[in-house]
């Protein structure tokens, strides 16, 4: 079940939210395969805590589209589809072109250099050979932009479709070249965003989001998402 190294629970973080990590990042590596069956009982006597949190980590993970709850049986980790893929990434380009037509209306030089350090970070990352630590600085990137677009409501539409997408993000970011060209994606952005030109961060926002699903279906036609 559990094949990394046993979970330590620390205080005073809630310590749902410590399984619900320890749980997803083993989804996210494929540690735990997708269709593996997750046992509430099992988890508990595992980690040696009551099984009421690890329930809410699952029932948290459930709400955020890693697992699936079967009658009778309980969760399994939910098999990548690309449908869903498709669906959503389709609700998250009108949502992400709204945060940015508000942010750039907005945004002052101080978060401007806020998108330009984290572009720096990831160039770092790159340079030493790190390329996995763009999926943490794709996330604040975008995340910025919703904080100065200054909508709480739209914010967390658009994260909990990021916590959607992330799994098939997460297979798919593997190398250099990928992460090249979405980091290329998210400069031509702030580009846009600095020089205040609607139309060509419209472009550049469908263009990044487009490059990102044509790379997830790469690995929809290795086998690791389903059709």
């Amino acid at each position: 079940m559990l094949q990394n190294d046993k979970l330590i629970i620390e205080q005073p973080v809630p310590m749902r939210k410590q399984v619900y990590e320890h749980l997803r990042t083993q989804i996210l590596n494929r540690t735990i395969e997708p269709s593996s069956r997750l046992v509430e009982a099992q988890i508990a006597k595992e980690i040696g805590i009551s099984r009421t949190p690890v329930r809410e980590a699952l029932h948290l993970l459930e709400k955020d589209g890693f697992l699936e709850s079967l009658p009778r049986v309980g969760y399994c980790v939910k098999k990548l589809a690309w449908d869903e893929l498709d669906e959503i990434f389709e609700i998250r380009r009108v949502n992400e072109l709204l945060a940015c037509r508000w942010a750039m209306q907005k945004i002052d030089d101080i978060q401007l250099e806020k998108l330009e350090r984290n572009l720096e970070k990831v160039k770092d990352g790159l340079r030493k050979d790190e390329p996995d630590i763009f999926l943490h600085y794709d996330e604040e990137f975008h995340e910025i932009i919703f904080e100065v677009a200054g909508s709480r409501h739209l914010f967390e539409i658009c994260q909990q479709l990021r916590r959607l997408m992330l799994r098939y993000r997460a297979a798919s970011i593997k190398s250099h070249e990928t992460v090249k060209v979405a980091l290329q994606g998210h400069e031509t952005i702030l580009q846009c965003l600095r020089s205040r030109d609607e139309r060509g961060l419209e472009e550049a926002m469908t263009a990044h989001l487009e490059f990102s699903k044509q790379d997830i279906r790469k690995e929809a036609l290795s086998g690791d998402i389903q059709e």
